[in-house]
């Protein structure tokens, strides 16, 4: 019988398994690419790094943690691990700031019509226009974790009035002038010039964002989503877009991965798309290894983990 933890850590980088090594040197750790890859040793594994599908859970009986390599764990939580006690943990925060980077990118992209000089300077036309500036804008964001928080400073850097939309409304944000709770999401939508999705995808935020929502918007408003599609419906923002009941829309995070070519949205003019790339850095995959690697040595020392997730709520 092996009394060493038995860790099964798939898909971490190369260059990053001497530092996971380090933090649990007595520990039996298998490094793998997928958890597939693995299934032999999922009976006798304690910890899973990595994505972990309802048979191979079954498979798993001795399983106690399993670590999710992404922030967003709503791909993650099936049925079964719900019901389970296993624990799940996520690399919440790995990702905030090029999430927040991302955001405010789009925000000029859209505020500014880059795309319109993008396609002069493909024509090598000189074409000069009035365009928008954020000072003075008021910045909604629906969603006040990391990227939230994060994007909160980086408006209010840009002296932008910035608004919060969260499930608990009466927790305050540095920097955010006042927070709405799902309730009030029309009278929230109705104030701002960006609306900002940085929120997780659950039962709760899902399809938060529909008709009425982008109806209260003003016609000169933008839509933005760096974290999850779903929250909004899709069928309202492509009406509001086609309809110009808002201005435009810069959309990283998809309800359908990749976009189907025949989606409507990559061909609308007011439409900046990009492929769920926002976060997509060295540093956010150094950071979401940094979460594992503490909570590692927490788990061999038997101290309560970080970034634990409340699988019920899904975040």
């Amino acid at each position: 019988m092996n009394d060493r933890p038995v860790v099964l850590v798939c898909g971490a980088p190369e260059q990053e398994q001497e530092r996971i090594r380090a933090a649990a040197p007595d520990a039996d750790i298998t490094f793998a690419a997928r958890a597939a890859d693995v299934a032999d040793r999922l009976p006798d594994a304690d910890v899973v790094a990595g994505t972990l599908d309802p048979a191979a859970l079954a498979a798993a009986g001795r399983l106690r943690w399993i670590h999710s390599w992404a922030a967003g764990v709503d791909g993650a939580l099936f049925p079964e691990l719900v019901a389970s006690p296993v624990v799940l943990t996520s690399s919440k925060g790995n990702g905030a700031v090029p999430l927040a980077e991302h955001a405010l990118m789009l925000m000029l992209m859209l505020d500014r019509d880059a795309p319109r000089w993008m396609r002069a300077q493909g024509t090598r036309e000189w074409d000069r226009f009035s365009h928008g500036e954020l000072n003075g804008a008021t910045c909604g964001i629906v969603g006040m974790g990391g990227a939230g928080t994060a994007l909160a400073r980086r408006a209010a850097a840009f002296d932008m009035r910035v608004l919060g939309l969260r499930r608990e409304s009466t927790r305050s944000v540095p920097g955010v002038e006042r927070m709405y709770g799902p309730a009030e999401v029309v009278e929230f939508a109705a104030q701002v010039d960006f609306l900002v999705v940085t929120a997780a995808l659950t039962p709760q935020s899902k399809g938060l964002l529909g008709h009425e929502a982008f109806g209260a918007m003003k016609p000169t408003a933008f839509y933005v989503c760096v974290s999850r599609g779903g929250i909004a419906d899709d069928a309202a923002l492509l009406a509001a877009l086609q309809e110009g009941r808002i201005a435009g829309a810069g959309l990283d995070a998809h309800d359908v991965e990749p976009l189907p070519a025949d989606c409507p949205f990559w061909s609308l003019p007011n439409v900046i798309v990009t492929p769920h790339n926002g976060a997509t850095t060295a540093a956010t995959r150094r950071r979401g290894v940094d979460v594992f690697v503490a909570n590692l040595a927490r788990f061999v020392r038997d101290e309560p983990l970080g970034n634990v997730v409340d699988k019920t709520a899904g975040y």
